[in-house]
């Protein structure tokens, strides 16, 4: 699906990209040593103390980690403040970074921290390029997070302990256990990965009536960063523009009942809404109108994405498990795994549309909102073949000249119609590929390879989403509520660039230079 009036870069164009992203990982990396670097946050305001935070968790040993700072830079420590977590986080006063042991890779633009499911697409990146050792410093970063934090936190900032992000940990740990056969690293990873897991499949994510999970969040107030990242030219946070639009159009609203986010009377957004908005930066998607206006019916929404990436981790839990020799785990492993495919497809596939879509658990019926999230099963395996064939007969829904939009609908909101992200186009393509669906794998993957390079020959630069429609990377005019900036960097197209182009064969490698 390409435009007819194609130019063409030339080899030395694209090198020139692959160079850029070969060189991100470097100027995209944090450690020790530019802790001071690290500690920038565009996002919150400073904190009144005079020097920047970093918190450790209650477990860690404050000298331990202290030494191990000022060691690796002795200027930078001096600089800054180490403090441990209090008990609570309702307790924290002033944000600051996490503390993580080891080197890792942000996004880029104001994102100036580890992110959970940014630095999966990134770690393939790394892979990809032969970083493998770089690539396991960032998995064990999420490992040392469920064990001294809970769980794969949304980021390393203290505003971002209440949630993780979408589940992709077993299977960065299977790809570097791939790349590496370390059976010792394996075995010290199983127990945490399994841990992480259950951090999913229990407490308020768990809806036990439907054996399923939800996107959650623990706390019930403003998110802090939305405050200071997520404004307007006029200086309208978020929160102030949900609200002019539910003055204005809350009679739209049919999707969940609006009353119970939105106090008309006092024009105050309810703490229920608040959990909700957190719960939607939760899902990655932040935000659409998938979950209904704004994202905010995600606390009644069993995702399809989520649960196919946790019938993933079922399936990635059995195989270390028989990997390990434990055969008697590996198979209750398998059958949970089996049990969550059969709900998947019996709440989610919609058989008039021949499409996946998210389930409501209190109504008890699908939100029929075509979503590219209809991929996942495909992706992970859960789809039958004729399944897939019925999706794939969906595929022009999504699919636009600069590769797939992430819905059919235009709301304004940046996971809407008219832009498309890296990760969802390696998510649909590797589904596609896994049920023989080569020749429109490709051809996604060279609409978006090429629209990338595109823009690399025209800016110079990598970003973090595109129009995939017009197949540029201009895209604020189409973006009214969370944030319009289109971030450079960048991390996770630059590892989903560099995985897509080397799943493409070779003979077709050379169409991504017809921009």
């Amino acid at each position: 699906m390409q435009p007819d009036d194609q130019t063409e870069a030339t080899p030395a164009q694209l090198e020139a990209l692959r160079e850029y992203i070969r060189q991100s990982w470097d100027v995209l990396e944090r450690n020790h040593s530019e802790m001071l670097e690290a500690t920038l946050d565009e996002k919150v305001a400073s904190p009144s103390s005079q020097r920047p935070l970093v918190y450790i968790s209650l477990t860690e040993d404050l000298g331990r980690v202290a030494r191990k700072l000022e060691e690796a830079a002795p200027q930078d420590f001096r600089e800054i403040e180490l403090r441990h977590l209090p008990p609570s986080y309702e307790d924290i006063e002033e944000h600051g970074l996490l503390y993580l042991p080891n080197h890792y890779v942000v996004p880029g633009g104001s994102f100036n921290e580890m992110y959970g499911w940014d630095s999966y697409f990134i770690s393939l990146g790394l892979l990809c390029d032969g970083l493998t050792g770089f690539a396991v410093e960032m998995a064990d970063n999420h490992l040392y997070q469920v064990a001294n934090y809970g769980k794969v936190l949304n980021a390393n900032r203290t505003y971002y302990l209440t949630r993780s992000q979408p589940p992709f940990l077993s299977a960065l740990v299977l790809k570097i256990f791939n790349r590496t056969g370390d059976l010792e690293w394996l075995r010290r990873a199983l127990p945490l990965v399994e841990s992480y897991y259950a951090f999913w499949t229990r407490g308020d994510r768990l809806i036990e009536s439907e054996g399923l999970s939800r996107y959650f969040d623990s706390s019930d107030q403003p998110a802090p960063e939305v405050f200071g990242h997520e404004q307007d030219v006029e200086g309208r946070s978020h929160y102030d523009r949900v609200k002019e639009f539910y003055r204005e159009h809350g009679g739209e609203v049919t999707s969940y009942d609006l009353p119970l986010y939105y106090d008309r009377a006092r024009d105050r957004l309810t703490p229920l809404f608040f959990r909700a908005d957190r719960a939607m930066r939760e899902s990655g998607h932040d935000p659409s109108n998938r979950f209904g206006a704004f994202n905010i019916g995600v606390l009644d929404l069993l995702p399809v994405d989520l649960n196919c990436l946790l019938y993933r981790m079922e399936v990635d839990i059995s195989e270390m498990n028989a990997t390990l020799a434990r055969g008697a785990e590996a198979s209750a492993w398998e059958e949970r795994a089996g049990l969550r495919a059969s709900r998947i497809n019996e709440l989610m596939w919609d058989e008039q549309h021949g499409l996946y879509f998210d389930y409501n658990y209190l109504r008890r019926e699908r939100r029929a909102y075509p979503y590219v999230t209809t991929f996942f099963p495909l992706y992970a395996g859960i789809a039958s073949r004729v399944q897939a064939a019925r999706v794939m007969e969906s595929l022009e829904l999504f699919e636009r000249p600069g590769g797939l939009q992430t819905s059919t609908c235009r709301s304004g909101n940046q996971w809407d119609s008219p832009i498309g992200w890296a990760p969802m186009q390696l998510i649909a393509v590797e589904g596609m590929r896994r049920y023989g669906y080569d020749a429109e794998a490709d051809r996604v993957s060279v609409s978006f390879l090429s629209m990338v390079l595109k823009e690399f020959v025209e800016h110079d630069v990598i970003l973090e989403k595109y129009n995939v429609v017009r197949r540029e990377s201009r895209v604020h005019e189409h973006i009214r509520y969370g944030y319009s900036d289109n971030e450079v960097g960048f991390g996770w197209t630059n590892g989903t660039f560099v995985e897509l182009f080397a799943g493409l064969p070779a003979e077709k490698r050379d169409r991504v230079r017809r921009i």
